[in-house]
């Protein structure tokens, strides 16, 4: 059974910075890239950043580019979200997700694309 446990949540001020981290417990033969989303209360969970453990390659939504980094250290398993600049309206849970999916930026950034959620870390950014 893959698992994922995500880490550095916490509270920051607006303009403020942190980096979330996420490790996998196994990459599967299947599995192609990994993945941040996030969710806000009374919201749908939406997508913010994917990378290819492969190729490294890398997708944002609209709303973090310029903002927001992810990366990945195949050698630890692990995935990171450096957010910087932060905005009140980044406050939400964050989720890491794991899977096997193709396409298009909407396609890389949908939930239903991927096989595995993490329990989630709470981000919190005061104005």
């Amino acid at each position: 059974q893959v698992q994922l446990a995500e880490s550095g949540g916490g509270s920051v001020s607006a303009g403020g910075s942190l980096r979330l981290s996420c490790e996998v417990s196994e990459y599967t033969k299947e599995m192609n890239r990994m993945a941040w989303f996030r969710q806000a209360p009374q919201m749908e969970r939406e997508g913010v950043a994917s990378i290819s453990i492969r190729t490294a390659s890398t997708d944002y939504a609209d709303s973090v580019k310029g903002r927001f980094t992810i990366s990945r250290d195949n050698a630890k398993k692990t995935v990171y979200l450096q957010m910087d600049n932060l905005k009140p309206e980044d406050t939400a849970i964050y989720y890491c997700a794991a899977g096997e999916t193709y396409g298009t930026t909407w396609a890389l950034l949908y939930q239903y694309n991927y096989q595995y959620f993490g329990q989630g870390t709470q981000v919190t950014v005061s104005s």
